[in-house]
């Protein structure tokens, strides 16, 4: 179990501030009378200990209260730009940021969970004693802010007044990690103190990117104190490892989650958005990806956008899931961002009109922006993440330097999509009926299929598996991504596999409110179906088509075949919805390749989860016994009709 507030609060030790007093005092020493009439808005003992804390162990020059008006938000966008940290485009309210060279990912290999003696971390992660972590913290962050402006910000993920939101300080000295909260968050400084006292709770983020020099990327470290909700980071630049408030503080979500309201609430790594349906009806969705997986397409190919990264969801006191999106804004991979799959998004990145911070793109001569797969005329030559650079440029070891690195991105808030809906501000959340998990699978599952009952849909998302994405600083090949959650999972995967059964197993949930839980697969090859491309079976629109059926299926409208591994869509349901969603003509030659089950290859995937489970500490038994009836039921198919099962051979099967 995680015990809150137990060993020594590291900034408060190294600050040595444990009373009000003292507080204020540092606040008068170091403030000028308009940030010290701020500050002194703030109440809350707890937060103002943490906030002056953080001002004696970095020593900054000066102490920016950012309040979240428009002059505060035109101060961080100029100091951005002041400190070169962001650098203007021609397109009105687009701006640039490159992270340095070698980090352009989080970096997987110097983050840690601060742990306390005989507390259990997550095995797929690092960890530092609490005593070890004081004496680097001192080390590496005393006096890092020295000659910086320390921007103070007060936000809370998710809307004020929901009872899953949580109210988060973001401490830094980076102009570029400030406007990036402005656009991703919610400012909540006039409701700080009563959003802190209403849900008993607050984190804090400290970070600093130092001097910002390459040499000094290999003391970058980020440490993460579940105990005292509290995150570090320094000499780092790539957001993922310095706006905390997100994967940094989704981690504390997560704990949140697990140890103090199993069963009643989830952290999921997850979209939302609604699908428009027969009658006016709007039908909510949220599905899990790991990075670069088809995430921010499936939430932008939904009719009604909340959110596509992150999702808070809980049950209601009606039976009804709810979801609400701890972000108001879009931290999206660009690279393969085009009109033809994602004309919502291209419609505001080419068009004025949106505030944008590009990161890590090609900038041509002409101050225009460009990415891998945006299908336009590619530049000759321009500066990327990496400098200078011109077409037929190689690297050192021979092989061609894209335009822009695959885990480049586009940051803008959610309200500037066409398709945004003012249900992402409603503290009660969205009902969610939907709930899908999908990775990057080239050669196994079928595009879609849905659980038979929650404890297969829980299964599915525990057997998530993907390639290694650009998102984690050098992470390669195929691995296991259980949820899509996995990296940002502080405690033992046994203890938040237990959750998500109790969760979606609660008696709480009303019978006709169930959600349908489903897997979706956008990554078969051809090659994998018996042709010989590596080239994807199908297009990116086709999501359009498998959310369609989903939504159907979730109202009792939609037919379905049986198999062990779920239910899978009839040709003729799938026919129509290609038909008037995507405007596509659907063969059954398709149908046949996308749905036949490929018996070894499931039962191998099957025997690989089984196999890793079978080493973690305290998995559910039901794991293995949901793999156990699967396995079984594709032996007996395959017993009878061979590796490879059709889908009226499935039929058959049924009858």
């Amino acid at each position: 179990m995680l015990e809150k507030k137990k060993g020594i609060d590291i900034v408060i030790e190294i600050g040595g501030i444990t009373t009000a007093d003292a507080a204020k005092q540092v606040f008068e020493n170091q403030l000028d009378k308009e940030h010290l009439s701020r500050i002194q808005q703030i109440k809350n003992p707890e937060v103002i200990l943490k906030i002056a804390n953080a001002i004696v162990l970095c020593e900054p020059e000066t102490v920016y209260i950012n309040t979240g008006s428009e002059a505060d938000k035109q101060f961080i966008r100029e100091l951005a730009l002041k400190n070169r940290e962001e650098a203007g485009l021609p397109m009105e309210g687009h701006t640039i940021h490159y992270d340095l060279k070698n980090e352009q990912g989080r970096i997987i290999d110097r983050t840690f969970y601060i742990a306390n003696e005989n507390e259990k971390v997550s095995s797929l992660a690092n960890k530092r004693l609490r005593s070890d972590a004081l004496t680097e913290i001192r080390e590496k962050m005393t006096g890092i802010m020295r000659g910086k402006t320390m921007v103070v910000g007060c936000y809370i993920r998710g809307p004020a007044g929901s009872p899953v939101s949580n109210p988060a300080l973001e401490i830094t000295s980076s102009a570029y990690v400030s406007h990036s909260a402005e656009i991703l968050y919610r400012n909540a400084f006039p409701v700080f103190d009563k959003e802190v006292d209403r849900l008993g709770h607050f984190y804090t983020n400290i970070h600093s990117e130092g001097q910002n020099r390459l040499e000094d990327l290999p003391n970058a470290r980020v440490f993460m104190d579940r105990s005292f909700q509290t995150t570090y980071s320094m000499y780092c630049t790539y957001a993922g490892n310095t706006l905390l408030m997100k994967k940094g503080n989704h981690r504390f979500s997560v704990d949140k989650a697990v140890y103090e309201n199993r069963a009643n609430e989830l952290s999921e790594h997850m979209f939302i958005t609604g699908i428009n349906g027969p009658g006016g009806r709007i039908t909510w969705v949220t599905g899990a990806a790991p990075s670069g997986c088809g995430k921010t397409t499936t939430a932008m190919a939904g009719d009604h956008f909340v959110g596509d990264d992150l999702a808070q969801m809980w049950i209601a006191e009606d039976g009804t899931i709810r979801s609400v999106n701890p972000e108001c804004g879009i931290f999206g991979i660009i690279q393969d961002v085009n009109w033809e799959g994602d004309p919502r998004l291209m419609e505001v990145l080419r068009k004025p009109g949106t505030e944008v911070i590009w990161s890590n793109v090609l900038i041509d001569e002409s101050g225009v922006p460009h990415w891998v797969g945006n299908v336009e005329e590619p530049p000759l030559k321009g500066k990327n993440f990496q400098g200078q650079w011109e077409q037929g440029m190689t690297d050192k070891d021979g092989k061609p330097v894209p335009i822009s690195h695959p885990n480049a991105r586009c940051t803008l808030s959610s309200s500037a999509l066409a398709n945004y809906s003012d249900k992402a501000e409603d503290s009660k959340g969205v009902e969610t009926r939907v709930i899908t998990y999908s990775g990057r699978d080239s050669d196994t599952m079928p595009p879609v299929r849905v659980a038979k009952n929650p404890d297969q849909g829980v299964v599915i998302g525990a057997c998530i598996v993907s390639a290694a994405t650009a998102a984690e600083v050098g992470a390669t090949g195929v691995k296991r991504a259980p949820w899509a959650n996995a990296p940002f999972i502080p405690g033992a995967l046994g203890d938040y596999m237990d959750a998500q059964f109790r969760f979606f197993g609660s008696q709480k949930i009303s019978a006709d409110k169930k959600p349908v839980m489903a897997g979706l697969n956008y990554f078969l090859t051809h090659e994998a179906r018996g042709g010989e491309s590596k080239k994807l079976i199908g297009e990116k629109k086709d999501v359009k088509a498998w959310l369609a059926w989903l939504e159907r299926r979730a109202n009792n409208e939609a037919d379905a075949i049986e198999t062990p591994i779920g239910y899978i869509p009839k040709f003729d349901d799938l026919r129509k919805l290609f038909k008037t969603i995507v405007n596509k003509e659907y063969t059954e030659e398709l149908y046949g390749k996308q749905f036949s089950l490929y018996i070894d290859n499931i039962v191998a995937m099957i025997d690989l989860q089984t196999e890793a489970y079978g080493k973690e500490s305290d998995i559910p038994p039901r794991l293995f016994e949901v793999l156990k009836e699967q396995r079984e039921g594709l032996m007996a198919l395959k017993e009878k009709y061979g590796q490879i099962v059709t889908p009226s051979q499935l039929e058959d099967f049924n009858r």
